[in-house]
């Protein structure tokens, strides 16, 4: 397979795509590097430094007859989206669209693209499975959405075929310590905590102590990363044989809170980092869960690394 990663040298782009490399696959990144780093970028793939906004870079990109896209470029600081949906809707909507139009002019017909459990908004009922209401509470949730739109615009009228993958929250690094780059200015608990835990910053900052959980704060669904990659591979490989497109959940249906994070966090790095409360964000439902039944049904895909302990595990190894 030849693969085109579009946002390839970030985090969870480079663990894609180690993944696709570990498996025979050709792989170039296209990345512009505002949050994607240099020393994400393996021996053994193309590089095009390029921005999603330029679409006369996107084609140039594409003429390179690949098989697939991945489109991982999009912006995903719920909080910041809100403060600054700007910024969202260019990067997001106007960015996805060039992308799509490169795609079709090129003749590509298959893209995973990296969606989000924040299309769901306020769960109405847990574990959240594929048919729950679409109602995103912040503007990046949004964005993901009208992305899908998109997707399923763009899969009638042109024949593109797409795997949208509702992520829930991303954590943990590569066990074999292969990516190297840290994530710059995280937005995201589990990077938070392993900078409060390893000094970078003074303490960990936990938004809300009376959500309507068990110890008052928020509960997400965690998978790690590798997990994650893996149902990447897994959705390619049902694009290119079934010539179907789909929409999936990956997580693992069991909820851990901020504040069982930050405990076990100190219990692993040996730190006793100070943990503050701050008020809620805007946009933050109380709890997230899926349910990944349909993608275990579809893809054979099941999470297999996202205990907590190795979430955090894998993540101390890199920050320590």
């Amino acid at each position: 397979m030849k693969v085109l990663i579009i946002g390839g040298a970030g985090y969870i782009g480079s663990h894609v795509a180690r993944l696709f490399l570990d498996n025979g696959h050709q792989v170039t990144i296209f990345d512009n590097l505002s949050t994607g780093q240099l020393v994400n970028i393996f021996p053994e793939e193309d590089f095009i430094k390029g921005d999603i906004l330029n679409s006369a870079e996107l084609d140039d990109a594409m003429k390179g007859g690949y098989d697939l896209i991945i489109h991982l470029a999009a912006f995903k600081a719920a909080g910041e989206s809100m403060e600054n949906p700007e910024k969202y809707s260019v990067n997001n909507i106007t960015g996805t669209i060039n992308i799509l139009n490169s795609a079709v002019k090129a003749g590509i017909q298959n893209i995973v693209f990296s969606s989000s459990a924040a299309v769901y908004g306020e769960p109405q009922y847990l574990p959240i499975d594929e048919e729950h209401p679409k109602s995103p509470a912040n503007y990046y949730g949004y964005t993901k959405l009208a992305i899908e739109q998109f997707l399923s615009w763009y899969d009638k009228l042109k024949g593109l075929k797409f795997a949208a993958l509702r992520y829930f929250n991303a954590a943990g690094y590569d066990a074999e310590g292969r990516i190297k780059g840290l994530e710059k200015n995280p937005a995201n608990l589990l990077p938070i905590i392993m900078e409060a835990a390893s000094g970078i910053r003074s303490k960990l900052s936990i938004f809300g102590n009376d959500y309507p959980t068990p110890d008052g704060t928020c509960i997400r669904d965690y998978i790690h990363v590798t997990d994650l990659a893996t149902g990447h591979l897994a959705a390619a490989e049902y694009l290119i044989k079934n010539r179907q497109s789909l929409t999936v959940n990956l997580g693992t249906g069991n909820g851990i809170s901020v504040k069982e994070m930050a405990d076990k966090a100190k219990e692993i790095t040996g730190v006793d980092f100070k943990v503050e409360y701050a008020p809620r964000r805007p946009g933050d439902p109380a709890n997230l869960v899926a349910s990944s039944d349909k993608a275990f049904a579809l893809l054979g895909w099941k999470a297999a690394c996202s205990s907590m302990e190795n979430l955090l595990s894998t993540s101390w190894n890199m920050y320590k």
